[in-house]
């Protein structure tokens, strides 16, 4: 029988770092904990942050509703938008378009996922292209928008909209940092410029600034970004480079001119040696050209990017270098690394705000007493390590599944060996069409099949117990499930009069 230990829980909680990650934990542990965790929240107003993660998934909406955010005034604060997916230009081949919507495809009929029947139908002529089967992906390119409608039938899909959002990451760090403040958090202005660590499993006791004042804590975050000063430098803890299967490394990011009405999805255009991105915010467009340096150089990189933008620019490009892959610990001793401090994966999903999210959450679950029993943190980093992996598989999928033979950098991606991992996904809806979620993973059905059909893989066959289904059946299912999806979107309002209705935010406001 195991002999119960007297707990020493934490009573205080150190946070290195600002940003998103930084205030999103601050705001996170304030708000659960009360009074009864100090938190201290050290950064430097010289330190620059990143700033350009301004698109998200629907998870996020979970993060506010625990914080008790109200959505109009979030978006508001943030100059945002709305977004019901992405639309992949030129992935499959150039001259292709798809979109990765949020929510679900069709409606599932018995135990088969509705793309299984889809498939039959298409397979006899029927069928038309899978976009045409789902709200989000027939609205978004065409300007629509709205929350889910609370007197809609409970079938209908306009009763449970899925949609996430864009904005500007300075604005929502900002936004955060006020409440985070409210709920009494301190925040302390200075460089790190030491860790001391101490006792016998070698824990971080403080960090130590400019000025010599010495912040101790029970418990430390790390939301330094790419420096990693507590997990990488102080810790040592290694890093898995991912960068054979993610060769893109370096970015470049630029604001431009309102040119439109924002779209209410983010675009992602394949380029020669990556991909370029485009977030409409309220009061300007986010863009930026995601690139491999060993297939294009930075000059040539920015003259790409800078002769693709929409509208005049407001800013010079900022650059941007990174690796993609994990720490193989994302949390060591008594350090927890949240955000780009624990790993990085390029942004072609929207994943960098999630990621940030999910740590916290998974913290929040296994939160320690101040010994950090070892157990808490295996769980924490099996974990961790499964999410990332399986993010990272879905990210190479994109490169991976391509007809595109026009660059050096196609070509590798095309040709290159992928981890075991995603080729049995693809080897398995190659066979008849099928995915299984795996655990928890955050990509599910929806996400993968949209890409894989979007990008041209496309199945052998399709589930045998479609056959029992006869054929005047299988017809009008599909029809009607087209039918249905576009009476709805028909009835929706465009992105921006709903923006102007509810959440518009005020003239200047920009940063």
């Amino acid at each position: 029988m195991t002999e119960q230990r007297t707990a020493r829980p934490i009573r205080s909680v150190a946070i290195i770092g600002g940003g998103a990650a930084g205030w999103m934990s601050a705001a996170a542990i304030s708000k659960m904990f009360g009074r009864t965790v100090d938190v201290v929240l050290v950064e430097s107003e010289e330190i620059g942050l990143i700033g350009v993660g301004e698109a998200t998934v629907p998870h996020l909406s979970a993060f506010n509703r625990l914080l008790e955010i109200d959505e109009a005034e979030f978006v508001r604060q943030t100059q945002g938008s709305f977004k019901l997916g992405i639309q992949f230009n030129d992935w499959g081949q150039i001259g292709d378009s798809y979109i990765h919507g949020f929510g679900t495809i069709g409606r599932d009929v018995g135990m088969l996922p509705f793309h299984q029947y889809w498939l039959k139908a298409r397979a006899e002529g029927r069928g038309g292209d899978i976009g045409r089967y789902s709200l989000n992906t027939v609205a978004a390119p065409l300007g629509k928008f709205m929350a889910s409608a609370s007197d809609a039938p409970p079938n209908s899909p306009l009763a449970e909209i899925a949609y996430a959002y864009h904005f500007d990451a300075v604005l929502y760090a900002r936004f955060l940092r006020r409440r985070a403040e409210a709920q009494g958090v301190r925040r302390v202005e200075g460089k790190v410029v030491a860790v001391h660590r101490g006792g016998t499993r070698g824990f971080v006791e403080t960090v130590q600034l400019e000025t010599g004042e010495r912040i101790g804590a029970d418990l430390f975050l790390d939301c330094t970004g790419f420096r990693a000063l507590l997990i990488g430098d102080a810790l040592d803890v290694g890093f898995d480079d991912w960068s054979q299967w993610l060769p893109c490394d370096r970015a470049l990011a630029v604001p431009c001119e309102k040119v439109g009405p924002p779209t209410p999805y983010t675009r992602s255009t394949a380029r020669e040696a990556g991909w370029q991105w485009r977030i409409p915010l309220q009061h300007r467009t986010g863009n930026g050209y995601v690139y491999s340096s060993r297939f294009t150089s930075d000059e040539r990189a920015a003259d790409l990017l800078m002769r693709n933008l929409d509208g005049k620019p407001l800013a010079d490009p900022k650059p941007l270098r990174f690796t993609s892959g994990m720490r193989r610990r994302l949390w060591d001793r008594n350090v927890v690394a949240v955000g780009l401090a624990g790993g990085f994966l390029e942004p072609l999903e929207s994943t960098a705000i999630y990621l940030i999210q999910a740590g916290i959450n998974r913290l929040m679950q296994l939160f320690p007493d101040s010994d950090c029993d070892p157990a808490l943190q295996t769980s924490y980093n099996a974990q961790s390590a499964f999410e990332y992996e399986r993010i990272r598989d879905f990210l190479i999928l994109h490169y991976h599944v391509t007809q595109r033979t026009d660059s050096d950098f196609w070509t590798y991606v095309r040709t290159m060996a992928v981890p075991d991992t995603l080729r049995h996904v693809i080897d398995l809806f190659v066979a008849n069409g099928q995915f299984f979620r795996s655990g928890t993973e955050m990509f599910g059905l929806t996400s993968w099949v949209q890409v894989m059909l979007g990008q041209g893989l496309y199945p052998q066959s399709h589930h045998p117990a479609v056959d029992w289904v006869a054929p005047a059946d299988l017809h009008a299912l599909v029809d009607h499930v087209e039918k249905v999806v576009a009476s709805n979107v028909s009835l929706m309002p465009a992105h921006e009069q709903f923006i102007a209705r509810c959440c518009a935010a005020s003239a200047g406001r920009a940063s």
